[in-house]
């Protein structure tokens, strides 16, 4: 890298770069978690496991409903409602 970044630097352009990840997911609700899953591996309900548990790591008590609204930008039950297509499938 011509430019390294540094550390003090480098937490924020993650966190950034996460949020901007979190964002485009709840902008693209067309996409399906089976589908990111069989793609890349995760979903969204993977992203708000992995911040629930970052979270507990640091001292702070998040549930699973809470980190799910995290990511999907409302109540889990409510974003399947209106935006999960198709019977539900293991991943």
């Amino acid at each position: 890298m011509s430019n390294p970044i540094p550390e003090s630097e480098r937490t924020d352009i993650e966190a950034a770069a996460f949020r901007r990840l979190v964002k485009h997911l709840q902008e693209h609700t067309n996409v399906q978690n089976i589908d990111l899953m069989n793609l890349a591996g995760f979903c969204r309900n993977c992203l708000s496991k992995w911040y629930r548990a970052e979270a507990e790591e640091r001292g702070f008590e998040v549930s699973d409903p809470e980190a799910r609204e995290e990511i999907y930008g409302m109540p889990y039950e409510q974003w399947k409602a209106t935006y999960q297509t198709g019977p539900k499938q293991e991943h």
